[in-house]
């Protein structure tokens, strides 16, 4: 399995990226995860996204490119990996494609998860965090047993201003604009797949793996 799981913000794709992963025995790779390793291990190409970060710039594509490519070429790549954050524009996707000839290697799909705006809006606007342990809750997908309390410490929960309706809307509106060029560059390589995202997470795992060809898969395994 050599793929990249791509969707808008409150699609799961973070989710549905470690299930594939671990399902098939293949890293799963963040964008988030590949920098972090990068600046722990001092190379040349985490100390220059370094720079760019702690200066509040967007770290350039030759950049990203490049820590995304050391992180491919690991041993651990070499059976196949998950991609979850990555490419974000299509110049980017041009590069990994780039990046994946000189490895040997082959993006077998670009799944893409679709979910209604209204309903990511429910699932990003109701979630709440516990101010004293950072537990997870929703309003209503999982609800606190006390309102407004966390269950595991009793602390205050509260919404994130990341979460606000304003907010999450023109997070929305912003990832449509800059994906919608990326998901043409997919679907002219034949690679684009798209998945309902709605759903439980194994429903929505088991209609990944049937997009795939996978579905014989049990997703209870998963």
């Amino acid at each position: 399995m050599r793929i990249t799981l791509m969707g808008p913000p409150g699609a799961g794709k973070g989710t549905q990226a470690k299930r594939l992963a671990q399902k098939a025995g293949v890293p799963h790779i963040s964008t988030g995860d590949m920098f972090r390793a990068a600046l722990a291990a001092g190379t040349e190409l985490g100390l220059r996204a370094q720079e760019y970060m702690h200066s509040g710039r967007l770290v350039p594509d030759e950049v990203v490119v490049g820590i995304v490519r050391d992180r491919l070429a690991e041993e651990d790549c070499q059976q196949g990996f998950v991609l979850d954050g990555f490419p974000r524009t299509s110049a980017q996707a041009e590069s990994l494609q780039e990046v994946l000839a000189d490895l040997g290697m082959k993006l077998e799909a670009a799944v893409n998860l679709n979910v209604p705006t209204e309903e990511l809006v429910e699932r990003m606007t109701g979630r709440l965090v516990c101010r004293s342990c950072g537990a997870n809750f929703h309003r209503r997908f999982h609800q606190p047993t006390v309102p407004g309390k966390c269950d595991a410490c009793g602390g205050e929960l509260y919404q994130r201003q990341d979460d606000q309706e304003e907010t999450v809307r023109e997070r929305l509106q912003v990832y449509e604009r800059q994906t919608a060029p990326l998901l043409d560059f997919f679907e002219q390589q034949g690679l684009l797949v798209n998945v309902d995202g709605r759903g439980s997470m194994q429903e929505v795992t088991a209609a990944i793996l049937k997009a795939l060809g996978m579905a014989g898969n049990d997703q209870h395994q998963i």
